[in-house]
């Protein structure tokens, strides 16, 4: 009888672990998919494409697209311009983000709350919404045309999730911590610098890595403020102006410059993988 009980276990513990892979692996290819058709695409020309474009995997596989591409200053340019907007942005954000979260998670004072969720509330607000007073506004400061642009108006959306996040981390620490550090003679500012931004790594390095990708990605404040100025062009912008020749749309162009600029965010994505496990579940961890 006991032999039964225990093989009926196994057996629906084998049915659970099989429902639980195929569901893993219909999610990893519906999510996959796309990015490896994208792939089979950019290593086509763009006559393959029109005729077989239907095909996952090309008949004729070649690099022309990728070495056009990487050998155009052009485009290598607006690389640039999108690593370095990416990561300023992702430097004001985690720097003004975190002690904003300080202040936010570890400080008590009236209406905190009120604050907390009206930073939450601003990143409700569609792009467009207020894309005509932002372009008002940096057309009166006179950055215009330029990079200061994207790395003053980034910010107003990767910021309130950074501060938002954050926040739990800081508030989720233990007090004890700090007590012990002001108890051994350190300052407000060094208990914060030197103990509490260690602890919350995992955080930042989530936060951060998701504001450079929001920022790597942007297509309208990039286009909207820097549409004459070619020079302070960015990825997105370089991708989406690309032209072809007698009318013809080139697809294969485009998609190989897609696949270009997302391998800069697999790879970090890969190099900080562990840290980027770890702050998506500590908070759930410190309950």
């Amino acid at each position: 009888m006991n032999q039964s009980i225990i093989s009926g276990k196994e057996v629906t513990q084998f049915i659970s672990r099989g429902f639980f892979w195929l569901l893993v692996i219909a999610i990893a290819f519906y999510t996959m998919a796309p990015f490896v058709y994208a792939v089979s695409i950019s290593f086509r020309t763009n006559q393959q494409v029109l005729l077989n474009g239907a095909r996952y995997l090309p008949e004729d596989p070649n690099l022309e697209n990728f070495q056009n591409l990487l050998s155009d200053s052009a485009f290598m340019r607006t690389m640039l311009n999108s690593a370095i907007v990416s990561s300023v942005t992702v430097v004001l954000s985690l720097v003004v983000g975190a002690f904003a979260a300080y202040a936010l998670g570890r400080v008590r004072f009236r209406g905190r709350m009120i604050i907390l969720y009206l930073v939450l509330a601003m990143t409700m607000f569609p792009q467009i919404s207020i894309l005509s007073g932002l372009n008002r506004t940096v057309k009166d400061l006179g950055i215009n045309g330029s990079l200061l642009s994207l790395m003053f108006t980034y910010p107003i959306f990767t910021l309130p999730f950074t501060v938002w996040v954050l926040t739990s981390f800081f508030r989720g620490l233990p007090d004890e911590i700090e007590q012990a550090a002001l108890v051994d003679g350190a300052t407000a500012f060094q208990t914060f610098w030197r103990i509490l931004i260690p602890l919350t790594a995992p955080a930042l390095v989530t936060t951060g890595l998701l504001a450079f990708i929001s920022a790597w990605n942007e297509y309208l404040f990039a286009l909207t403020f820097n549409l004459v100025s070619k020079d302070a062009h960015t990825v997105p912008v370089a991708i989406g102006q690309f032209a072809g020749y007698s009318y013809e749309i080139p697809i294969a162009d485009k998609i190989a410059g897609a696949v270009v600029v997302t391998v800069p965010l697999l790879i970090l994505v890969l190099v900080f993988q562990r840290r980027i496990i770890e702050g998506l579940t500590a908070g759930a961890v410190k309950g």
